[in-house]
């Protein structure tokens, strides 16, 4: 009988493509951990459909888990990047009608543990943003971006968009402009024969983007009042910030255009993430845990406060894992200080360290191994 630990990927969800893992060492650093504990475990990460929707992703979970010998395993762990979260806790919920067959309930029998890192389970203003026409662009820009180092390294011609993507009041009015002109640089440098996988994943992104309307706020309401928690299972969360980004331009950044480039965009997703619906607030948590977010972050928190694609209170869900000062990507491996800049498509400032990343995942094995 075996342990198994499942790594659900996120949106725009893949294992590896080219050159790019999603659970950048997250894997290895999360074994060590557990075996430190003295819990031996084997750890798959799963495959999903990229932008596709919760139930979709939640029965290729199933099938998935299922494949790699989930119905004889000795107990299950599932750990959910962002989207992930959500196809888990889909997954899990008491009675759920995702397959003809009690397989799901069996699963969810074998599970101890559900963790979600960084996951909006209250939304994401940004999903707002991907249902309009630019949007669809940067949803199809920010893909590129996740898959392919020549992809990345393009964004060094594209400094003009700078100006343009640090505005943030009128960029979703524009109808053509510097982002589309980024957006069409950037796929330049993608091949698309038939048999290149990088097309394929993007030819999935076209054809089924269910997600993308399921994670705004005002959607995932009714999300959260029909998927419950199951007794007897451990939920947990790991919740990050950053600081709003303040920073300007100066002359000696100009030696890293590409790097210029995707703090442009960075501070273009964090701004319309950190608008959020009145109507379709996150959860405000007690006085004592939000002291405690806040010892964390290292900053003050509120309903503005996100990790560039999630209000960090959306984060909320079970008990707290770990807090990190960081962005939605620091926390699987894509950081700066990983592999060089060419690993962080995402740069936050966060200042996010492998101790940092280290500890995070540390607490995840600690949640795992019960203590």
């Amino acid at each position: 009988m075996t342990r198994l630990v499942f790594l659900v990927p996120g949106f725009f969800g893949f294992t590896t493509l080219r050159a790019a893992n999603y659970f950048q060492d997250v894997e290895h650093v999360l074994r060590r951990a557990l075996k430190q504990r003295g819990v031996a475990a084997r750890i798959v990460q799963c495959p999903t459909q990229p932008t596709g929707s919760i139930v979709r992703r939640a029965d290729s979970l199933r099938r998935h888990v299922i494949g790699h010998g989930g119905l004889k395993a000795r107990e299950l762990h599932f750990i959910g990047h962002s989207t992930g979260g959500l196809d888990v806790r889909m997954l899990l919920t008491p009675g759920v009608q995702i397959a003809p067959d009690d397989t799901a309930q069996r699963i969810a029998r074998r599970t101890r543990t559900a963790i979600s890192v960084v996951t909006p389970h209250s939304g994401t203003p940004l999903a707002n943003a991907f249902l309009t026409g630019q949007g669809h662009r940067l949803l199809l820009l920010l893909s590129s971006l996740a898959t392919t180092s020549p992809v990345r390294a393009a964004a060094m011609a594209t400094t003009r968009s700078i100006a343009v993507l640090t505005r943030m009041d009128d960029w979703l009015d524009r109808d053509a402009g510097p982002l589309d002109r980024l957006a069409r640089a950037l796929l330049r440098r993608i091949s698309f024969k038939r048999n290149d996988p990088t097309w394929k994943y993007l030819e999935d992104i076209a054809s089924d983007q269910g997600a993308v309307l399921q994670l705004t706020p005002e959607a995932i309401d009714l999300f959260e009042a029909s998927v419950t928690d199951r007794a007897g299972i451990d939920y947990g969360c790991v919740i990050a910030g950053v600081p709003e980004p303040h920073e300007e331009l100066r002359a000696r950044a100009l030696l890293h255009p590409q790097r210029v480039a995707l703090r442009g965009l960075f501070r273009v997703l964090h701004g319309i993430t950190a608008s959020s619906r009145k109507q379709y607030p996150s959860p405000v948590p007690a006085s004592v845990v939000r002291r405690r977010l806040e010892k964390k972050l290292g900053f003050a928190l509120d309903q503005r406060t996100n990790d560039g694609v999630v209000p960090t209170l959306s984060q909320l869900h079970g008990r707290v894992v770990h807090v990190a000062c960081a962005d939605h990507l620091d926390v699987v491996g894509h950081f700066t200080l990983a592999a060089g800049n060419a690993s962080d498509w995402l740069p936050s400032g966060a200042g996010f360290t492998p101790d940092a990343f280290e500890a995070l995942w540390d607490s995840v094995a600690a949640a795992i191994a019960g203590r």
